[in-house]
């Protein structure tokens, strides 16, 4: 177990945009997923990509929701996908999806998604896709989907970070949440060697492991982080620093510590308890300040 603290940080700084640069060099995400019944997770998950640094951001979202969150985010474009009758998306989202891949450098799937979505396979049409050059993020409903997809996940050769709490672990891994609890740090090295992938397991103290590598260790930003969209934040947090050119490891790392410090920051201004995943937001880019 290695600590993920600022020593380690120094020690693995970011990539870092050329001073001549553009808004496709700095990298572009696409993140997939929402729902009638949650259309603003997308937003929260967007801006933090942007705010980690991302130069371009699509938002696929279902079609009646998209307008709405293009209005409520001007900087990003969106894309309208086909939904079912409960207001998620349907299994033929997957396909619209395909065609937008080569245009992106990290894509996250799964923010805002429910059960009742066909997010086995929307994924298994991602996973499928021939283009391999970006990386992918699987959250929230994709999780749950994840395990019928494992060799797909492998083949894609560390590209994907898979970001579970305790209760989408056991779905991951096909154990109790009891048994997630006892052993966190084990079941984050089993899930990576088995998916040949990196691991966020999220919890008061969160882990991420990567195959073939220490797990790292970070204690916590405090309860006030357990709100709805907080990981929504954090995935995009990911998909951001995976498009500037992060590796897997390295993008979930930075991204857990700058989640979790925000957190830490909204505790101490606001109270700790109370305050919103959006206020999350502003915070991150001066948190990034520590990697350049």
């Amino acid at each position: 177990m290695i600590a993920l603290d600022a020593t380690w940080l120094a020690a693995h700084p970011l990539p870092q945009p050329a001073v001549e640069t553009d808004k496709n060099a700095r990298g572009r995400v696409l993140v997939a997923g929402g729902s009638m019944q949650v259309p603003g997770a997308l937003r929260l998950t967007g801006e933090a990509a942007l705010r980690a640094g991302a130069g371009k951001v699509q938002l696929a979202t279902v079609e009646e929701a998209a307008l709405p969150l293009g209005l409520g985010i001007p900087e990003v474009a969106v894309i309208g996908l086909p939904a079912g009758r409960e207001g998620e998306l349907a299994s033929e989202a997957g396909e619209k999806l395909v065609h937008y891949l080569d245009r992106c450098d990290a894509v996250v799937l799964g923010p805002g998604m429910g059960r009742e979505g066909d997010a086995a396979a929307i994924l298994g049409a991602v996973l499928e896709s021939r283009e391999r050059d970006w990386s992918l993020v699987i959250d929230a409903a994709g999780l749950v989907a994840a395990p019928q997809w494992a060799e797909a996940i492998r083949a894609r050769e560390g590209q994907v970070v898979l970001t579970p709490h305790p209760g989408e672990m056991a779905a991951l891994m096909q154990c109790s949440e009891d048994d997630v609890r006892d052993a966190p740090e084990r079941f984050a090295r089993d899930a990576a060697e088995h998916f040949g992938a990196t691991i966020i397991a999220k919890g008061a103290v969160t882990w991420v492991a990567s195959p073939d590598a220490v797990p790292l260790r970070y204690p916590g930003g405090g309860p006030g982080l357990a709100t709805g969209g907080s990981g929504d934040v954090l995935a995009g947090i990911v998909g951001g620093l995976l498009a500037r050119g992060a590796t897997s490891r390295l993008a979930a790392a930075w991204a857990v510590w700058c989640h979790g410090e925000a957190g830490r920051r909204l505790a101490a201004r606001i109270g700790p308890l109370g305050f919103l995943a959006r206020e999350l937001l502003i915070e991150i880019p001066d948190l990034l300040r520590a990697s350049q």
